[in-house]
């Protein structure tokens, strides 16, 4: 530990806001990691039992629904199923509003990803430079060298490439933790959009086209015998 304080020191100041930005990309790793934890391992047991309710009670898939409104996917299946006797496309509208809502809050982090994976290379790149202006204004050219010039040329020389090195690493695990969070993204809307179609066409197959009567109604078959009866009599 103490090595790497003295590490640390040695990168000069520009490794103080290189510190903040690896503070900063952990602090997000760590909340990001927890809100997909809660959500890959929960999803799809309400999922499940929302579209197993929703086949029978619909009232009863939006309390499941509710319940589970701490969480994304409850929060989607749940604004459909709380509308009063919705058309399907009303039905299928508010999935998509609910879904694009909570598409935006799985993005939070990235802006400040994407922001730490151009900052960090960049002040490293200037802790390189100051280190290399501190070892030119240490080095006496043209005259003979004493020990201590030799030492300040190398501690400068040193700095530069610490904090070449902080900067790449804390830009590297900035976008590791972007990149992950990009796939995990892509899978929920591709989950949503299959979860959503599934609790549309179980709306209406089940609920919407059942109720809706039908404009041509075929005779029942003792209409029909009696009008073939009938027809035998009159002739």
């Amino acid at each position: 530990m103490t090595r790497l304080y003295d590490l640390f020191l040695k990168g000069g100041p520009v490794m103080w806001p290189i510190l903040g930005l690896s503070i900063l990309a952990i602090s997000c790793a760590l909340d990001r990691a927890w809100f997909w934890f809660r959500l890959l391992t929960q999803e799809d047991r309400i999922v499940h039992d929302v579209l197993d309710a929703a086949r029978y009670d619909l009232q009863k898939a939006a309390e499941i629904a509710d319940y589970a409104k701490f969480l994304p996917i409850g929060r989607f299946l749940l604004a459909p199923l709380k509308l009063k006797q919705p058309t399907p496309e009303t039905f299928r509208l508010a999935m998509e509003a609910a879904g694009d809502k909570e598409f935006v809050q799985m993005r939070k982090g990235d802006k400040l990803l994407e922001t730490i994976v151009a900052l960090a290379p960049l002040l490293g790149l200037l802790g390189t430079v100051t280190g290399l202006i501190g070892t030119f204004n240490n080095l006496n050219i043209g005259g003979g060298g004493s020990s201590l010039e030799a030492s300040k040329a190398a501690a400068g020389i040193g700095e530069a490439l610490i904090t070449t090195a902080a900067g790449m690493i804390v830009a590297i695990l900035a976008l590791i933790i972007f990149r992950v969070q990009v796939t995990l993204q892509s899978q929920q809307m591709e989950y949503f959009s299959e979860v959503g179609s599934q609790l549309e066409l179980i709306y209406r197959q089940v609920w919407y086209e059942s109720s809706t009567p039908n404009s041509h109604h075929a005779l029942p078959s003792s209409t029909a015998y009696q009008s073939d009866s009938l027809s035998v009599e009159e002739y």
